[in-house]
């Protein structure tokens, strides 16, 4: 009887894929921040053109 009352997994929020910008150095998908585009493998990062 106790099988019957098992708990079932959470479901996990799962993000949609977002097609991102590679990195020239290495070729990982780099992180997306406020101002800038970061690769967390070999440290390259690329500022973006902020113009307001």
């Amino acid at each position: 009887m106790a099988d019957d009352k098992k708990s079932k997994p959470k479901a996990k929020n799962i993000k949609p894929f977002k097609a991102g910008k590679s990195c020239p150095k290495c070729g990982s998908r780099m992180a997306e921040h406020e101002n800038r585009f970061s690769c967390g493998k070999c440290s390259y990062t690329e500022f973006k053109n902020n113009k307001k």
